[in-house]
């Protein structure tokens, strides 16, 4: 694994209430939401960038791709029917910025996007996300029972290396979970 970009302070302060593209295609077996790209995310223009963060690593773990993939990689996923957006498109040093109006609109867009793009699933990063963008303050990590069209809607938690209630394991554990539910690839 090489070392990852380190985007200076400058860099990192440029990022702020910047966006980055989504990395999809029409129908994608799995089409994963973050909550909003973080600063570093922003400085290079990768999703999920932050060394610290564990989407990479749990996503590899849990089976969804053939090796560790490195954020510069992102653009690989398509091909294997995954793709990544996020519900606030807007970056921001913490997730704690973001307003409730906020996660409201991007859910309302988030829905249009699945309708246009008819992923087989959507995954929610992030529980507190969901229960406020969509108004599910019960939600519990897990398939849901609502769908948005044709697609399954999960919740699997934050992969953020700030998220201390799920160890790298037990988030692979949750990713693989979607994984075995899904249809097989031809």
């Amino acid at each position: 694994m090489t070392d990852p970009i380190r985007p200076t302070p400058e860099q990192l302060a440029a990022a702020r209430n910047t966006t980055i593209p989504d990395v999809v295609a029409p129908g994608l077996r799995v089409l994963f939401c973050g909550i909003n790209p973080g600063l570093w995310s922003g400085a290079t223009g990768h999703h999920f960038a932050r060394p610290g963060n564990r989407f990479w690593p749990a996503l590899h773990r849990s089976g969804f791709t053939p090796r560790r993939l490195r954020p510069d990689e992102q653009q690989e996923l398509p091909a294997l029917g995954l793709g990544i957006t996020n519900v606030v498109a807007r970056t921001t040093a913490k997730a704690d910025e973001l307003t409730a109006e906020e996660y409201r609109q991007g859910s309302a867009a988030l829905v249009e996007r699945v309708e246009r793009l008819h992923p087989h699933a959507l995954a929610v990063l992030g529980i507190g996300a969901y229960r406020t963008g969509f108004s599910r303050p019960r939600a519990r990590i897990g398939h849901q029972e609502e769908r948005i069209g044709d697609t399954e809607v999960w919740v699997l938690p934050n992969p953020s290396g700030l998220n201390a209630h799920y160890t790298l394991d037990g988030l692979a554990a949750e990713f693989r979970a979607l994984r075995e539910a899904l249809p097989p690839t031809d």
